[in-house]
């Protein structure tokens, strides 16, 4: 059997970039589920939070989006594309931090501080990404708009609990 490379491959390409992603929210959505009822469910909501079925919908997009970007990247040969993409792993796993910190320690404090880090990981990797292809920077704008919601939310969940 012969290897065939996924760069000769771009519709595989696609899909394990777009796995990848979907996986570090997988690993993400551990956290969140165990502790939706006996901790979330408990906790003083700000006025503005969501209900709860927005959550999942817009991350699958988010994620589906960031492994696109990451696609994008990777079929570069921009001499920049490596790095960008070693700065979106790492940013995947501030991602999944976030939700260990506010979900799986139970910690909005935590939580924020995450957060905040995240949305300077996010910004990073979208300077990367736009050094090698603006298409894939441009993607990852609705994940930085809904992440600094999120900071805002994760703010209203600290200072009412």
């Amino acid at each position: 059997m012969r290897f065939v490379s996924l760069r000769r491959r771009p519709a595989v390409e696609l899909l394990a970039w777009v796995v990848l992603a979907q996986l570090a929210g997988a690993v993400g959505s551990i956290f969140t589920t165990t502790s939706l009822d006996p901790w979330y469910a408990t906790l003083a909501r700000p006025w503005f939070a969501p209900p709860n079925w927005v959550f999942g919908p817009v991350w699958v997009t988010l994620f589906t989006l960031m492994g696109v970007a990451a696609f994008l990247v990777s079929r570069s040969d921009h001499p920049r594309s490596r790095r960008a993409l070693v700065v979106f792993g790492g940013h995947l796993v501030v991602n999944v931090a976030w939700s260990a910190a506010f979900f799986g320690l139970q910690s909005p404090a935590l939580g924020l501080v995450v957060i905040v880090v995240l949305l300077a990981a996010i910004a990073v990797t979208m300077r990367e990404f736009a050094l090698v292809d603006r298409r894939a920077a441009a993607l990852l704008a609705p994940y930085l708009l809904w992440t600094a919601f999120a900071t805002v939310l994760n703010y209203g969940f600290w200072s009412l609990n």
